[in-house]
């Protein structure tokens, strides 16, 4: 029998305008955007014609295929219409997941969010007055009780906080203000490149400030400093090393050491502390990770970090430090180009009313760091069972690590119980694959050619959702 013509295979293809006609999209035209429509039916019959045309169907694939097309424009349709932005349940181990969004919000905080998203409010209006007003005052106030609390009420009342988009903001608005046109000196050892490619000597260049390095990768001393000051010197910059550690031959001058040059000087010390805690780490059983008080009581004269890290709020940058320097970075014409909405201050006020009445189970990753290892193995003892009778699916329970991450506490790792998985006939990456293709998706990880999932970083109520997850991914034998 003669094989069919590419182009007898393209005439029996309907147009766009004979396939919406069609009874079954007929309703559906009814009630969804037609243009939208329109533009599904062109994408399935365009892909059929690029199918035909790569020779891949043949005269019965093509006339299943135009039989069923009805139904796979509904699926287009449903899949170009659909949020792109969707919940998954986190179960690496990895609180402050940069790819996953960073610090999930606590309920308070996505209520205040509804609370103030749905109607006007008063972000830049002063009540009392009825004139206009300052948009951060809703969260100064807060920061200076918080403050008031480790360094006293006198520190505090010196202090002032203000918002931007996110911590490499932050830096670029302080470094502008206050360098820009002079030198900024920072020891070599610190000129770190984090996610996104930001590096420290790029946002010097674009901030107007010139870059004086000093010292060496792993040893730079308080006399490093003293050497390259000069009449054009208008800031010492301590950065955090967010991502790595340097071990071994080291030296570095110590947080005090710096203040105190920069004072004998005049010269101000800013930190780029990156994360920043408003809370004990050492109750999270992390060590040697400095907080935004620590670096404060030492007397840096501005610090810069990060709303979604360890603050557990959202993505914001702050800028805490005197005063005087805050003001005058607030009359910088950047800042209004790097300031936050109404949403972020929202989310931001609830997070650290959280803070200010102690109650740091409200802050989700705060929660999950503090979280014990018995926790989350009572967790995934439970989970086993309704696993067991999983067909092909052999499950482990095993001893494991989480870690901050965010460029958090790079050092530090907490004890966790891991679920590990394996499939008789499916490799561990293409069941991770199948994971994340499942609603919602699961985003786990691959340790020793098993799958494991951490529950540290699984909400409670996500727990039933894992199971039903692996127990659908999981191939019949």
């Amino acid at each position: 029998m003669k094989a069919t013509s590419k182009p007898e295979l393209f005439r029996k293809l309907p147009s766009v305008d004979e396939l919406l006609r069609r009874a079954e999209l007929a309703a559906v035209a009814a009630r969804e955007s037609r243009t939208a429509l329109t533009d599904a039916a062109r994408r399935v019959l365009e892909h059929l014609r690029q199918e035909i045309q790569a020779g891949r169907m043949k005269t019965t694939d093509v006339e299943l295929a135009v039989s069923g097309l009805p139904s796979a424009v509904k699926t287009e349709l449903r899949r170009a219409t659909a949020f792109s932005l969707q919940p998954v349940i986190n179960a690496t181990g990895v609180i402050l997941h940069t790819n996953l969004g960073r610090a999930p919000l606590g309920r308070n905080a996505v209520e205040h969010i509804g609370e103030i998203a749905a109607v006007y409010s008063n972000l830049e209006l002063d009540l009392a007055s009825g004139n206009r007003g300052k948009r951060d005052v809703h969260v100064d106030g807060l920061f200076q009780t918080l403050f008031a609390k480790e360094l006293g009420a006198e520190k505090a009342a010196s202090l002032s906080t203000i918002v931007v988009n996110n911590n490499a903001a932050a830096v670029w608005l302080a470094l502008n203000t206050l360098a820009a046109g002079g030198e900024v000196i920072v020891s070599r050892g610190e000129l770190v490149e984090i996610g996104g490619s930001f590096r420290i000597p790029d946002v010097m260049a674009q901030s107007n400030g010139i870059l004086r390095e000093v010292g060496t990768t792993n040893r730079t001393r308080i006399s490093d400093y003293e050497r390259v000051i000069t009449d054009k010197t208008r800031l010492l910059l301590r950065v955090h090393r967010s991502n790595f550690q340097i071990t071994g031959f080291t030296e570095q001058p110590a947080l005090e050491e710096l203040v105190s040059l920069g004072q004998s000087r005049s010269i101000p010390v800013v930190e780029d502390l990156g994360s920043g805690a408003l809370f004990d780490l050492r109750s999270a059983g992390i060590r040697d990770e400095a907080g935004v008080s620590d670096s404060l009581r030492a007397g840096v004269d501005v610090i810069t970090y990060s709303g979604d890290k360890l603050l557990g709020g959202p993505q914001a940058g702050m800028l805490t430090g005197r005063a005087d320097l805050m003001a005058r970075m607030r009359a910088n014409s950047l800042f209004r180009a790097l300031r936050v909405d109404k949403l972020t201050y929202s989310a931001l006020e609830a997070t650290l009313l959280a803070y200010v009445k102690e109650d740091y189970e409200a802050i989700p990753a705060v929660h999950m760091m503090r979280l014990s290892k018995a926790a989350i193995a009572a967790r995934v003892e439970a989970a086993v069972p309704s696993l067991k009778g999983t067909p092909g699916l052999a499950i482990e329970v095993i001893d494991g690590e989480s870690v901050v991450g965010g460029g958090a506490a790079p050092s530090a790792v907490l004890p966790t119980r891991l679920l590990a998985l394996s499939s008789h006939g499916v490799s561990a990456d293409s069941l991770l694959e199948r994971l994340r293709a499942h609603k919602p998706p699961v985003v786990a990880r691959v340790e020793n050619d098993r799958v494991v999932l951490d529950l540290r970083t699984v909400f409670p109520e996500q727990d039933q959702g894992l199971v039903d997850a692996i127990r659908a991914v999981v191939p019949a034998n």
